[in-house]
């Protein structure tokens, strides 16, 4: 049941079989060759793009990985697509989305144009339908869209918080199962944020809909509780990070909330494998810098092999051509380091590797904007200096690219040492982590190490064994996985990565069962005051349908 390493490889073989191989390929050499040839401009990019693959120091996101060098040819991962008032306007939305969708990229939506529900004038003679039955016609569309590709579609729906349906729209997801296709975020600029800071939660927010800040926050609050949705987008913050101010402000993002994008813009996303940056106890910084420079030139090529679905979107990517280089593996380096994820030292280190991709990236760039020229708009832009790129860092989930790649995902703490995966083509692991077995198998008798991993399994932490020659009080300390890591230590993870990351991160705040509104109440502020650009939020059994979980009780 317990076989670490087989099961692992099993689920990527799975994955590839299931994702990623095309006709004629048989493994994941096979698919790097593929890849790197449709990136690559020259022989020597077709072997460095290859080599950084193969050796899995570095992956594309999947739409690069499973179209590239195909007739589809549609690599980027993310997409923010405006939707207009009026039915030609919505329809075609739903179009350009069914389109990307189809292909294996995810879309982004801001629905705070469409009128109130039940709001007459400008939306014509008739009563309006509102935002939330305009986003049930997207869900379906992506329901059906489904079918055709490999890939399920995702979606990403924001409304300002302003709007008068802003409550429809945060209990929309009360019932688990509805807008199953949608995550959900709410726009907030900063000044309702200091209202909630300084207690004000009387004043009035919108006087037409008669909503306090009060009643509006606590809304977000209960969603959050019930089910972790809304998470939250703090607007001002996005458009302070908005490099391209003059073609106007970010209100959307994609799916997963880490990349701020202009309508009709996309970004290609690419993840560099921390784990395989440490020898003998120590980071490789000089390699990491290096491989850095690589990926941007990779990520940069693919937007001039990309097949756009549509010519706004083309236009739109070309103008400003965002790329999103981001980092996966970072709780197996702390691992290899000997730093348990929540310690200072590691709060210190995560900060140093995102300035450092953060710089190296910047500096490629701008060697790219001198070889070739800079984007279109910077000009306009807020760079000092000639850029290849409008921006450059974005950190992604990764949730399958890393299982190819053997490493954590994005800058995630591992979820348990001992879990069962399952909404991963169509079958249910269960998996040790490796550094976990390795660690224990060889200091317990059989019957000890698998006692732990049920317990384990069980409680999803190894902090309540109360055996010291089981599991020392060291070892508590440093295989502390995400429900043993308090809320604040999470959103300080994400802050640190955040100071020198140019899109957004994204990451999950896990609380235990037992957290209470309060604690969601006081998480909110915190990361807003820690300049977030958003913020999810997941309290433990508060979903029945998770793709991670522990033993059923």
């Amino acid at each position: 049941m317990w076989e670490t390493e087989e099961e692992f490889d099993f689920l990527a073989s799975e994955t590839l079989k299931a994702r990623y191989l095309r006709e004629g390929e048989k493994d994941w050499k096979d698919i790097c060759e593929r890849v790197a040839k449709a990136i690559a401009t020259t022989e020597e990019e077709y072997l460095k793009f290859k080599d950084l693959m193969v050796r899995k120091l570095f992956l594309p996101s999947s739409p690069t990985l499973m179209n590239a060098g195909t007739e589809l040819g549609q690599l980027a991962a993310c997409f923010v697509i405006p939707v207009e008032e009026g039915v030609e306007e919505i329809f075609n939305s739903i179009k350009i989305a069914a389109l990307i969708q189809k292909t294996g990229g995810g879309t982004g939506f801001d629905f705070s144009k469409i009128c109130p529900r039940g709001s007459p004038g400008s939306c014509g003679d008739n009563a309006a339908s509102g935002p939330i039955a305009v986003m049930r016609l997207f869900n379906e569309a992506t329901e059906i869209v489904k079918q055709y590709g490999r890939r399920r579609g995702a979606n990403m729906g924001i409304l300002e918080v302003s709007h008068n349906d802003i409550l429809s729209f945060i209990r929309a997801k009360h019932i688990e199962g509805d807008l199953s296709n949608f995550n959900l975020s709410v726009m907030v600029p900063d000044t309702f944020m200091e209202l909630v800071e300084a207690g004000k939660g009387y004043k009035v927010w919108n006087r037409r809909a008669g909503l306090t800040v009060g009643c509006i926050f606590s809304e977000i609050i209960e969603g959050i509780w019930r089910n972790g949705e809304p998470g939250i987008l703090f607007y001002d913050r996005i458009n302070r990070d908005n490099f391209t101010p003059e073609l106007g402000d970010i209100s959307a993002t994609n799916p997963c909330g880490e990349e701020p994008l202009l309508p009709f813009e996309t970004c290609n996303l690419g993840s560099i494998n921390l784990s395989l940056f440490v020898a003998d106890g120590k980071i490789n910084w000089e390699s990491l810098r290096e491989v850095t420079g690589k990926t941007i030139r990779f990520l940069d090529n693919a937007i001039d092999k990309n097949i756009y679905p549509v010519p706004e979107i083309e236009a739109a990517t070309k103008k400003t051509r965002k790329v999103g280089l981001g980092i996966m593996g970072l709780h197996d380096m702390l691992l290899k380091l000997g730093l348990p994820y929540d310690s200072l030292e590691a709060l210190e280190l995560s900060e140093k590797l995102m300035q450092q991709v953060t710089w190296a990236a910047i500096r490629e760039s701008r060697k790219l904007a001198i070889e070739k020229e800079p984007f279109p708009e910077y000009e306009n832009s807020t760079w000092k200096l000639p850029m290849r790129n409008a921006t450059l860092t974005a950190v992604a989930p990764t949730g399958t690219i890393s299982i190819l790649a053997g490493c954590s995902a994005g800058i995630e703490p591992v979820f348990s040492w001992v879990y069962r995966r399952t909404q991963t083509v169509g079958r249910e692991f269960m998996l040790v982590h490796p550094f976990f077995k390795a660690h224990f198998k060889s200091k317990l008798s059989e019957a000890d190490y698998n006692w732990l991993l049920e317990h384990v399994y069980k409680y999803g932490t190894l902090q309540n064994v109360e055996n010291p020659e089981l599991v020392s009080e060291e070892e508590k300390r440093f295989f502390r996985s995400a429900l043993d890591i308090d809320w604040k230590s999470h959103i300080d993870m994400q802050a640190a990565f955040q100071r020198h990351c140019h899109a957004g991160i994204s990451k999950t705040i896990n609380m235990p069962d037992s957290a209470g509104k309060e604690d969601i109440k006081k998480a909110l502020i915190y990361a807003w005051k820690q300049e977030l650009k958003g913020l999810t939020i997941y309290r433990t059994g508060s979903r029945q349908r998770v793709v991670l979980s522990l033993k059923k009780s």
